[in-house]
């Protein structure tokens, strides 16, 4: 089966992959994990990305995440080509920074500073002024309901709201694109809904494309748009749209 193209036709994508592989090896031992797969996420856009072990879902992860050199292809983030057959900057931490948002199974926040500055350090390591990264942090964490809890320490909040501080911290430089790696592992069924609800909204009001790598049977069905992965390839599907509860 040929790997897809994706079919929407609108070019002004937050995210778009072509024609992306990735081998691991040389010669009679050399390993295709990737098989020209292309994808593409429009800004305000959030999709599920699904594919059993050994698919090369996390293969595809890290090349998105800047984390590791694709063979060859191509990656535009934000309306700029960031890889094509190479890295157009030798900076990937930089790029890492200021393009992609991560949000990762644990929250991974650091503990023994408030959340606040959880969510103000990495704007500040941009170059951000202390004042503009705690206003952008405030304002963040009162779109996410977490406000009351900004000048507490990590270990004083629920997993969810934990979970919640991270995606805060996925926001904070407004990358154009986000990467949510099985966001709602941790949590029960019903935090595992707001927080992709939250997701959503999120995507819509500052513009953000969002890939949530999944397998939350609870959360799947809400996708509009599903890209699933086998063997290397990518398989677009339409998703079933469904609204999240009230």
């Amino acid at each position: 089966m040929m790997p897809i193209t994706p079919t929407l036709t609108n070019t002004a994508f937050a995210i778009d992959m072509e024609n992306m592989v990735k081998t691991y090896g040389s010669g009679s031992t050399a390993v295709q994990a990737i098989k020209g797969v292309s994808l593409a996420v429009r800004p305000g856009e959030m999709v599920g990305l699904l594919g059993p072990s050994g698919s090369g879902k996390s293969t595809l992860l890290q090349c998105l995440g800047a984390v590791i050199n694709p063979t060859r292809g191509r990656i535009t983030l934000g309306g700029e080509i960031v890889y094509d057959n190479g890295w157009r900057t030798k900076d990937l931490r930089a790029l890492r920074r200021d393009k992609i948002g991560f949000v990762f199974q644990a929250p991974y926040l650091i503990p023994f500073i408030s959340v606040l500055d959880n969510v103000a350090l990495l704007p500040m390591l941009a170059g951000q002024s202390n004042k503009h990264a705690r206003e952008r942090a405030l304002e963040l964490l009162t779109a996410l309901e977490v406000d009351h809890r900004a000048y507490a320490k990590p270990s004083e909040l629920s997993g969810g709201e934990q979970q919640r501080v991270s995606i805060a911290r996925a926001l904070a430089n407004k990358p154009p694109f986000i990467l949510a790696d099985e966001p709602t592992a941790p949590l029960d069924s019903e935090r595992s809904l707001i927080v992709m609800q939250l997701l959503a909204k999120l995507a819509e009001q500052y513009q953000t494309a969002i890939i949530v790598v999944t397998h939350d049977d609870i959360i799947i069905p809400r996708f509009k748009r599903l890209y699933r992965l086998r063997d290397g390839i990518a398989h677009e599907e339409q998703g079933q749209g469904l609204p999240f509860p009230d």
